[in-house]
């Protein structure tokens, strides 16, 4: 999945173990989440959105498309 994480957590000048204190995750959690290598629980998705005081979708993308057929 990708996500804005990284960028949203740069604005505000936080180091990922700033960010994983706030979200009381470990370092490599955001590591991995910032690198598409972690999708992170719904839980915590909330929890980092509701942090940010954005909705999920800013963050997250998934990454399949979906095929929308015509009527």
């Amino acid at each position: 999945m990708k996500n804005r994480l990284k960028v949203l957590r740069a604005e505000r000048d936080w180091t990922q173990a700033d960010l994983a204190e706030k979200l009381e995750v470990s370092r490599q959690t955001i590591n991995a989440i910032e690198k598409g290598k972690y999708d992170p629980s719904l839980p915590l998705a909330f929890k980092i959105a509701r942090l940010f005081a954005i909705p999920i979708e800013a963050i997250f993308e998934d990454e399949t498309e979906v095929e929308v057929s015509p009527i």
